[in-house]
């Protein structure tokens, strides 16, 4: 893609809407200068310099800051997504070329990602490489670098890599070795007609490299000549597995059982969702079914082991347990957690410990680690006298939680707007306009509150393939200060100051997305009469009774929300969406906006921001602040997903003599990191 954005190698003159900065405005910009000096003494800053009296000019370095204004007349909006149409090399410095292999030496016939770690930069970059190929990664500098490489149902491989000045591109080939506890997915099966097995090959091949709406696709084509295919069935389980639909799971798996009742890996599977949705029973009786079936698959073991672990039936649990040991020997420590567990239980406490240190030897990346650090020191507590007696046990399981996947990111934008409408609860009426009234209020404080701290903000940028894969994942990390005025009613203006850590002057894939966190502008009083608004009931946002608001850009009104700006050229973003208002105190909890109509070669955009308290203790005060937004969007047809999160919030010293959000004394902070 040929883009460029808000950042460029070379010093740039950018012509701005008509403002001025008022004296409040000036010293605040003065405080912040001088804070962000103080705290990051070798990073050079440039604020804008102000030109003229009815316009002014924004002179930007390459590498050293960035700051986003908003909120003017007509369409001009708080919100900028921001290219330019420039050439960009592929690699501007060094590379590195990545090939993987499996444990046979042959190029690997999935899928696999790479995750390059910066040490010297604090950066990552993450590139997805195709089956049977190998992928090139840029690289800034020379400096020590951590490769990891994964795919599925393949352990993860770690290689330490030093990159001296000379080395202008490096081949480094990585290994992957089979996860014993993967899933077998190309199984054959008669009953799938000739002519839709292409499709159902290519179903497994999505599957192995976890594109989801891919596999799918394809599934959905075999499974229309081909119900009765017990392949078929247990590929959509394991698809809706994968993708968290535990209900669609069981029943596809069920019925793969059903038709294939000698397969143990079907079996096993169902064992698992079934266990994971805590119908223990089920799961026993199903586990059970797959250990006489193949009495040497020591997965099905374990995890049989595990279901009399939830039953309390804690000698069985031991007994499974030790057989998965037994059959499955190196490749079954996991095991050795469930049979730790089950030894405690029985009152066999040194063997017990000794079990769980195994694991803890043999699985020391493993996820479950901290938890089962914790069951061994309850486990010595009690030994010495100085815990009661009780089930050694903790809430989670950790059989499953120790043996869960770990995957490769896959998504491509959430459903909708208008395509998935949450619940809402029947028979409540909606106090419409007190929750406008009432919000609108919180909006208020929040535009206050976001001159009073700064944060630290994390960015990743993915860009995805067509079925939503990341090809490229890269990270960035800024100091972030904000500031949101209003210069007369219905004129907010947003600005946002960014340092670059590291020096890398150009942001990913050459696009700046600014003002995003702004989304809950929609509802200040003096913006909110440019949306049709309507409530359509109460519902709940991670279990908080919460009104929801249906939003839509007016027609016969301006849009003072969103740019879209492609070079010197501004986009009128007109846009709809839903916010959830907790029903308690009236915050804006989260909010959802997308395009009603493209703009430009900008075919979607869809935009999910969440706020949240955030308790400063120095002060004792509360403030509602940003939590993350995100973005999906389509440009050319380049699919892109990017994160805004916030966390190391500091708060300014606030005189109260003076406009609410006004800095006066950027130096004196109180560091608090976020809950």
């Amino acid at each position: 893609m040929r883009s460029s954005g808000f950042y460029s190698h070379r010093w740039e003159l950018k012509k701005k809407r008509c403002s001025c900065f008022s004296s409040l405005e000036t010293e605040l910009l003065t405080h912040v200068t001088h804070y962000i000096r103080e705290r990051h003494p070798s990073n050079r800053w440039s604020i804008p310099v102000v030109l003229s009296l009815c316009q002014f000019f924004v002179l930007i370095p390459a590498a050293h800051g960035q700051r986003s204004g908003g909120g003017g007349t007509g369409s001009t909006g708080n919100i900028e997504l921001r290219m330019n149409e420039v050439e960009k090399d592929y690699c501007d410095h060094r590379s590195l070329v990545v090939t993987v292999l499996d444990d046979s030496k042959a190029q690997l016939d999935r899928e696999s990602v790479a995750k390059l770690y910066d040490r010297k930069r604090d950066s990552t970059v993450w590139q997805t490489l195709p089956k049977g190929s190998e992928a090139t990664i840029c690289i800034v500098d020379f400096g020590d670098y951590d490769l990891e490489v994964s795919a599925v149902g393949y352990l993860t491989e770690h290689k330490d890599l030093h990159v001296t000045g000379t080395i202008q591109s490096m081949k480094v080939e990585v290994t992957l070795h089979k996860d014993p506890t993967a899933v077998n997915l190309s199984a054959a099966d008669d009953a799938i007609p000739k002519n839709a097995r292409k499709d159902a090959k290519r179903a497994v091949d999505a599957l192995k490299s976890a594109n989801y709406k891919e596999a799918q696709s394809r599934l959905d084509k075999v499974y229309k000549v081909a119900p009765s295919s017990a392949q078929i069935n247990f590929l959509y389980g394991y698809l809706f597995m994968q993708l968290k639909n535990l209900d669609k799971a069981e029943a596809y798996l069920s019925r793969a059982a059903s038709l294939d009742p000698r397969r143990v890996q079907t079996l096993t599977l169902l064992g698992r969702v079934q266990l994971q949705r805590e119908h223990y029973e089920d799961a026993r009786k199903t586990l059970e079914q797959a250990v006489a079936a193949n009495s040497q698959y020591w997965i099905a073991h374990n995890l049989l082991a595990d279901a009399y672990l939830r039953q309390k039936e804690f000698e069985k649990a031991r007994e499974q347990a030790q057989l998965a040991i037994d059959e499955g020997k190196s490749a079954a420590s996991a095991a050795q957690l469930t049979l730790g567990q089950a030894l405690a239980n029985v009152g066999r406490d040194q063997e017990g410990l000794q079990a769980l240190n195994i694991f803890l030897q043999t699985n020391p990346t493993n996820p479950v680690v901290p938890q089962v650090q914790a069951l061994i020191a309850k486990i010595e507590k009690r030994d010495s006298g100085t815990a009661g007696n009780g089930e050694m046990q903790l809430g989670a399981d950790l059989v499953l939680a120790a043996s869960e996947p770990s995957l490769p990111p896959s998504a491509w934008g959430p459903p909708g707007v208008d395509d998935l409408k949450p619940t809402v609860a029947a028979g409540v009426t909606c106090p419409a306009e007190q929750v406008l009234d009432m919000s609108g209020r919180r909006v208020k404080q929040f535009v206050d509150s976001m001159a009073q701290f700064s944060a630290v903000e994390d960015l990743i940028h993915e860009q995805l393939d067509p079925v939503g894969s990341p090809i490229t994942k890269e990270t960035r990390k800024f100091d972030y200060v904000a500031s949101i005025t209003e210069e007369r009613p219905g004129f907010l203006a947003v600005d946002e100051y960014r340092n670059d850590r590291y020096g890398v002057p150009d942001l990913p894939d050459h696009i700046a997305t600014t003002g995003f966190v702004t989304l809950a502008l929609v509802f200040h009083p003096d913006m909110r009469d440019n949306f049709q608004i309507t409530c359509e009931g109460l519902g709940q946002w991670r279990g908080q009774a919460a009104w929801l608001m249906r939003f839509q850009q007016r027609e016969d009104k301006p849009n003072r929300l969103e740019n879209y700006m492609v070079g010197t050229e501004a986009y009128r973003v007109d846009q709809k969406g839903r916010a959830w208002i907790n029903a308690d105190n009236f915050q804006i909890l989260r909010i959802e906006s997308e395009l009603l109509s493209p703009v430009q070669r900008l075919s979607v955009q869809h935009q999910i921001a969440e706020y949240g308290p955030v308790h400063f203790q120095k002060k004792d005060i509360d403030l509602w602040l940003p939590q993350s937004a995100d973005l999906f969007f389509e440009i050319n047809r380049h699919r892109y997903h990017r994160r805004h999160s916030f966390d190391h919030y500091m708060l300014f010293s606030i005189n109260s003599e003076e406009k609410p959000g006004a800095i006066k004394n950027g130096l004196n902070i109180s560091p608090i990191q976020n809950p």
